[in-house]
């Protein structure tokens, strides 16, 4: 793959920022996925809390994921943490969505009527019957999450508002590769190349797990 402006090996680099961004992805995904749930839960089992918290998640999804993201990230700083952090905020209302509105449903349930007349508490109540039934749909948004956070960590390093330039990301190679475009296209070339595949990968799973989790879906297979 060739040599950057400084001589550095571009296959080394790739592979290396490939771990910062699987790191980031994978913090992001767990990090909105434990809030998203804690939120979703809370909003969609007591009546008291769905306003405020549908309020908050609605106006949380009202700005542009980046715009967003930028802003949190400005107000951090530039780490790979502090990354995590931003983004992880950005992605936790689409979680705590889907689990809101599970949680709606399954609330009202025989099962969940029984449970509370036999005296079960609500801790109980919310982690044997309601967390294990929304299980599915989480894990395949949360794959999805992985990808998307990958994705807005590469356009924030390529604006040079994400993890610190000095730190080797697949966006950082793609804005320093743009400088030295007309001689060697290459720079942009691989590592787009690899947040690509990375995010078709990605979203590969969450569609092959959103198969095998529905029982709808792998009845009529």
């Amino acid at each position: 793959m060739g040599t950057d402006a400084f001589g550095r090996d571009v296959l080394s680099r790739i592979l290396f920022a490939g771990r910062v961004s699987l790191t980031i992805g994978v913090g992001v995904a767990v990090l909105a996925t434990a809030a998203g749930i804690v939120l979703g839960m809370l909003g969609g089992y007591f009546r008291a809390l769905d306003a405020p918290i549908s309020r908050l998640i609605d106006a949380m999804m009202a700005f542009p994921d980046i715009l967003l993201a930028i802003s949190l990230v400005a107000i951090f700083g530039g780490s790979v943490s502090n990354v995590i952090i931003a983004l992880s905020i950005v992605y936790t209302p689409r979680i705590a969505r889907i689990v809101r509105a599970a949680t709606l449903v399954i609330r009202e349930l025989p099962f969940v009527e029984a449970a509370r007349a036999l005296g079960s508490s609500t801790v109980t109540i919310m982690r044997q019957h309601i967390l294990r039934n929304i299980v599915s749909p989480v894990v395949v948004q949360a794959t999805f999450i992985f990808a998307y956070s990958m994705l807005a960590e590469a356009g924030l390093s390529f604006l040079g508002v994400g993890v610190n330039p000095s730190v080797p990301t697949w966006g950082t190679m793609i804005n320093e590769g743009r400088q030295t475009l007309d001689q060697a296209f290459y720079l942009i070339v691989f590592p787009g190349l690899a947040i690509s595949l990375a995010v078709l990968s990605l979203q590969m799973i969450g569609d092959g797990l959103r198969d095998a989790l529905d029982p709808r879906l792998a009845k009529e297979a």
